[in-house]
């Protein structure tokens, strides 16, 4: 019963331990402290033209300096970033010049995103993830080339048209409008 009971215990521990992380980490994730700007007051270089190019298409939202981190931002509240986490981690793994860095981020990126059951498991098919497992024995700046694209047709078919219509998205157009009363 002792062991029973001691378990319970340090399961509770870990439990807490984890909920504790997670407010440290949403209070200083970049994402966050990002949203919660955007949510009271955007950039001040942040333009309206930048944010009504967001609705003329994906590749316009992830092509301009802010759309990626408010999109980041969007998708982290709904509980659904580790794509955009996973395409950002694969923009920052191509320009990686030094082979053993490079394999060791390959590595850390399977770990993450690709590896059945890992924390933030992205949907791509089991022939993608296959040749993944093959690539990153002698990773190349490609090698999560076809899992990024997959990750991309995702967001741009799914979470992309639900942040336009996000209360998020609407609030950032009405705030930055020029004739906006404070």
């Amino acid at each position: 019963m002792t062991y029973i009971a001691g378990e319970s215990l340090e399961l509770t521990k870990l439990h807490l331990n984890a909920q504790v992380q997670e407010k440290m980490n949403r209070r200083n994730c970049w994402i966050c402290k990002m949203c919660r700007a955007v949510s009271k007051r955007p950039p001040s270089n942040l333009t309206l033209e930048e944010v009504l190019q967001w609705a003329q298409s994906f590749e316009k939202l992830m092509a301009t300096k802010y759309g990626p981190v408010v999109y980041a931002a969007y998708l982290k509240m709904e509980h659904s970033d580790e794509n955009i986490k996973f395409w950002m981690a694969c923009e920052t793994y191509k320009k990686i010049a030094s082979r053993w860095s490079r394999t060791s981020r390959a590595k850390k990126l399977y770990k993450i995103y690709i590896q059945p059951e890992s924390p933030r498991e992205i949907n791509i098919d089991s022939s993608t993830r296959e040749t993944i497992i093959k690539n990153i024995r002698e990773p190349t700046p490609t090698c999560f080339e076809e899992a990024q694209k997959i990750v991309y047709m995702h967001m741009e078919r799914d979470s992309y048209p639900r942040f336009l219509k996000s209360e998020m998205y609407q609030k950032l157009l009405k705030t930055i409008q020029p004739n906006h009363n404070s």
